[in-house]
């Protein structure tokens, strides 16, 4: 399997293609990583050092790739942190000639915009860009709760109003919803969940919730899971693999102390997922 894989990447640190690609690279998948931006590290420090880089630059480089004849052995194409407006005419246009090359290649674009607790960290105009052009051409999305309800003007809380926000996100284009990050008023206490919407119906799957503000690690869950998924073609076990190596990275980042994704020791966690949790089926 073969990974496009257009996000940030940083020199300290582990978010965006910095996040991304050593686990898919473990899971024995070939990563061809595109940057967006070259940070010293993530803005969470609230100071970088690096520059944004121009979408013309980064159209050059995806246009070297395709002359390489790469594009058709592409099986996905994966996007997040998207640090400016006009990189998402070049994703969209990166995804329109990876399908021309291989018809079978999905789109899963990680919409980030922010989450409950901090709000929007991104600019003004990119949630709206994120839900008018790019959502609608990606076949699967992973939004967290909050951004589920930004993209779709609702209010997801229960696993009902959930699914049905998911739905609306599944009637503008993708016919695949990972929604992370749920809280439900009725959850177990000290859980947190993940919910998936596909074709084939609708799973949550439920983690302890650890007190710690990983930094990348959706971006590592929205690489696993798009893997999993197009490799298997099965939502239920592409969740429950995601959900136990994540669960596993966030839990020994929390033990070590550090605040940096312990990304290379939790490695084994990746290639032999200790499926400790199981997906309930809900739809």
């Amino acid at each position: 399997m073969k990974v496009l894989s257009i996000q940030s990447v940083v020199a300290h640190g582990h978010v965006g293609n910095s996040a991304a690609v050593f686990p898919l690279q473990r899971i024995g998948v070939e990563v061809v990583p595109i940057p967006t931006v070259a940070f010293s590290n993530h803005t969470g420090y609230g100071a970088w050092r690096g520059p944004l880089l121009p979408p013309s630059d980064v159209a050059e480089i995806l246009l070297g790739v395709e002359e390489r004849g790469v594009f058709p052995q592409v099986d996905a194409v994966l996007s997040g942190y998207q640090g400016g407006a006009g990189i998402a005419d070049v994703i969209i246009d990166a995804v329109r000639r990876v399908k021309a090359a291989n018809p079978a290649a999905v789109y899963a674009c990680d919409p980030v915009m922010g989450n409950a607790k901090s709000g929007c960290f991104v600019a003004p105009e990119i949630p709206v860009l994120l839900r008018d052009k790019v959502v609608p051409v990606a076949d699967i999305i992973t939004p967290n709760q909050f951004e589920l309800g930004f993209l779709t003007g609702t209010e997801p809380a229960s696993i009902e109003s959930t699914l049905v926000s998911a739905d609306l996100a599944r009637d503008m284009g993708p016919s695949t919803v990972l929604v992370t990050s749920v809280e439900r008023p009725d959850r177990e206490e000290g859980t947190i969940e993940m919910l998936v919407v596909a074709d084939a119906g609708a799973w949550v799957v439920s983690t302890p919730h650890l007190p710690f503000k990983a930094n990348g690690s959706g971006d590592v869950t929205a690489a696993l899971f798009t893997a999993h998924y197009v490799q298997t073609k099965d939502a239920a076990v592409a969740l429950e693999r995601t959900a136990s190596s994540v669960f596993d990275l966030i839990d020994l980042t929390y033990r070590s102390g550090e605040r940096e994704l312990r990304l290379v020791q939790a490695q084994e966690f990746y290639a032999s997922p200790r499926m400790q949790f199981k997906a309930e089926q809900v739809r």
